[in-house]
């Protein structure tokens, strides 16, 4: 009786150590796992360090020079770079991690945000060129009307073609108007009549700043923002201008509009400008096998300091320029 006790207790010894093995194992694979997305999570930290840094170095440059113009043509904006990330805690140096880093300026981009002022207010210019825009990208699903309607304060339709809480309050799941401004690009998903093709189309050419009046810079301007900013501009006239940009950039808005693209078209510098206040440090990095992904959007002042406004973690595949490796 005394040994049949001993090998069931060993029995069961065994089959509770063997419950516990799995178990440990998931949570030495957890800890293991937040504490590399933390350690990568601070060197994406440290990438967007090392931006703005690039960041306030050209606006040093370009004071320097006396021409506070920023273009594609410069350093922040024509490729991506790469860094070995060393650790030297054995005392030999060695390749621990490697950070991938892309600058975006967001100043080509018609800013949402600019369709309304002070939360009731439409702003006849940037509703003008969303609705221009819309008819180059031939998105017929929506009208600006819905947009608006989006951020304004009012729970009123601006016209028949608009959208408020009656529509979304239909959904699946029902849902509201925002009723402020874009925080994200990505909200443009929930509007009335959107669709992901058409959401896709608008991306490259829309941006959800936290704040109105910021400008375009047309000497980032995709060529169909160019081409939204009058009715009788054509895709083929915005892509001109782009050629000739690209010889020269534009040092003043007066000269871009001195075109003869323009000619006889009564353009107006309104909400133009040659600078880029807000941009996009997109930073991925590689680190024990995992990688970490951070989009932070900085602004830089007129002063030429660079703080952080936001940060996010969700956007993956965003570094799309060339990479030049950048020496330790």
């Amino acid at each position: 009786m005394a040994l049949i006790m001993v090998l069931l207790a060993m029995a069961l010894v065994t089959l509770v150590a063997a419950g516990m093995v799995p178990k440990q194992e998931l949570r030495i694979f957890s800890a293991g796992h937040y504490l590399a997305q933390q350690q990568g999570y601070s060197i994406a930290l440290g990438a967007e360090a090392f931006a703005q840094r690039i960041l306030v170095r050209d606006y040093e440059d370009d004071k320097e020079d006396n021409a506070l113009v920023d273009n594609l043509e410069e350093v922040w904006a024509a490729n991506s770079a790469v860094l070995p990330v060393e650790s030297t805690n054995e005392g030999t140096p060695r390749v621990i991690a490697v950070a991938e880093v892309q600058i975006d300026g967001l100043g080509g981009r018609i800013n949402l945000n600019d369709l309304v002022r002070g939360g009731e207010a439409v702003e006849p210019v940037t509703k003008e060129r969303v609705a221009n825009l819309l008819a180059v990208l031939e998105i017929t699903g929506f009208r600006v009307d819905a947009l608006i309607d989006w951020i304004d304060a009012n729970d009123q339709t601006v016209t028949a073609y608009g959208a408020e809480d009656g529509a979304y309050l239909l959904a699946e799941p029902a849902y509201r108007a925002a009723n402020q401004l874009f925080t994200s690009v990505s909200e443009l998903r929930l509007i009335e009549g959107m669709t992901e093709e058409a959401y896709r189309a608008l991306l490259p050419h829309v941006a959800a700043l936290p704040v109105s009046g910021a400008g375009i810079n047309v000497n980032t301007a995709t060529a169909e923002v160019i081409a939204s900013l009058h009715n009788e501009l054509t895709l083929a006239q915005a892509e001109a201008v782009i050629e000739k940009r690209a010889e020269e950039p534009f040092e003043t808005v007066q000269e871009f509009l001195a075109l003869p693209e323009f000619a006889g078209l009564g353009l107006k510098a309104s909400g133009l400008q040659v600078r880029t206040a807000f941009f996009e440090v997109v930073s991925r990095i590689t680190y024990d096998n995992r990688v970490v992904n951070l989009v932070s959007l900085v602004y830089r002042n007129p002063e030429g300091e660079v703080q952080t406004v936001r940060r996010d973690t969700g956007q993956k595949n965003r570094i799309t320029k060339e990479p030049v490796s950048v020496p330790d």
